[in-house]
């Protein structure tokens, strides 16, 4: 950024009448020198949060840096921005377009998750797991699945009171558009990392583009809100604050599938089995407000069975709108897969995979 023009993110402050111009950077980071976006200009071009701006700049009277003239908004000028479809206004329609998530005859992870609870665009999906059963290692396939078959879908990652290292390695492991705010950071700059990822992906989707979120997790998400939210005078189970969800639901609930525009496809993780009450109160505030979920299980991966899937717990809804003419056959494999234990289920599913070239064979071939 140097002193005549900018590049950057918009982050709306208050009642989102004025704005700053952030450094594009995972942490999204604030600083005094950021360039002030005046309200007129917020106005005139119905500049929303997360908003990728390119312009000029002015100095302002006490020598600050002001936003003179916006020349473009995600490539596209501003006038023509201002007339796109707010997020909020399109209809939202029954993920119908499954993602391809498997890249060869040897991906049995991804193999197993098609299967198991495809995934559509617009899906609301929910990876709930235990303690060291891989879910990270999921999240990460998925994300270099969605890069190798789907060039045209946007990947962000929202990673949330991580381990530092653990930001830096998703980064370079993935092609993802990466927001994180790691456990080095406080809570206000946890919230505000985690808003503006999800507004960056919604004026995403208002380009009519398809766009994947992953979260990285809801468990510590919910926490971080909870401390933020400064108590509402009503504590839950567990110590939670009664209105510490609001802003978590919004954010996971804004995963859609627009009738005649783009999606938004979320796939979180949210952590059971971890001793901590507060976290499983968590988890069953949004237990059902997904349409999707991959349940992991502690005895597979103990066991070194990866993935390490629940069959009987995982699947997603309406699934038959992704399945296509394979649903009965799909039917009768997790019927006869599913009258074993999960275990025994998932080595027998596992075994069939390897003997075979893609799932369209082996549904061919057990259930024909």
């Amino acid at each position: 950024m140097s002193d005549l023009t900018f590049s950057g993110i918009l982050e709306l402050i208050g009642d989102k009448k004025f704005g700053f111009i952030r450094r594009v950077r995972s942490d999204v980071p604030k600083g005094d020198k950021d360039p002030f976006v005046p309200p007129p200009l917020i106005r005139k071009y119905k500049l929303r949060d997360g908003a990728m701006m390119e312009g000029t700049l002015r100095r302002g009277r006490k020598g600050d840096l002001q936003v003179n003239k916006i020349d473009s908004v995600f490539g596209l000028d501003p006038a023509d921005w201002a007339k796109l479809r707010n997020f909020e206004n399109g209809n939202i329609i029954y993920p119908d377009e499954k993602l391809d998530l498997i890249t060869g005859p040897k991906d049995l992870m991804m193999r197993v998750v098609e299967l198991v609870a495809p995934i559509g665009k617009g899906q609301r999906a929910l990876i709930v797991a235990p303690p060291r059963t891989g879910k990270t290692i999921l999240l990460k396939a998925i994300a270099e699945s969605v890069k190798r078959n789907h060039e045209e879908i946007e990947l962000v990652a929202l990673l949330v009171d991580e381990r530092p290292e653990e930001v830096t390695d998703f980064r370079r492991s993935t092609s993802a558009m990466v927001f994180a705010s790691s456990n080095d950071q406080d809570d206000d700059n946890h919230v505000r990392v985690s808003v503006l990822a999800l507004e960056y992906a919604k004026r995403q989707v208002e380009l009519n583009k398809d766009v994947v979120l992953l979260l990285d997790s809801l468990t510590r998400l919910g926490r971080t809100f909870n401390l933020y939210s400064g108590g509402s005078g009503r504590t839950m189970s567990g110590g939670l604050d009664a209105s510490a969800m609001k802003i978590p639901r919004r954010i996971f609930g804004a995963a859609r599938n627009i009738e005649g525009g783009g999606s938004l496809t979320i796939i979180a993780t949210a952590l059971i089995e971890t001793g901590s009450r507060m976290d499983e109160v968590i988890f069953e505030e949004f237990k059902g407000t997904g349409n999707s979920e991959i349940v992991l299980d502690r005895e597979l991966a103990n066991k070194r069975i990866f993935p390490a899937i629940n069959l009987r717990k995982s699947g997603t809804r309406n699934e038959e709108r992704l399945l296509g003419d394979k649903v009965d056959q799909h039917h009768r494999l997790f019927r006869a897969l599913n009258s074993r234990p999960p275990l025994e289920a998932m080595v027998a599913l596992l075994r069939h995979l390897e003997q075979t070239p893609s799932n369209d064979d082996l549904l061919n071939e057990l259930v024909a």
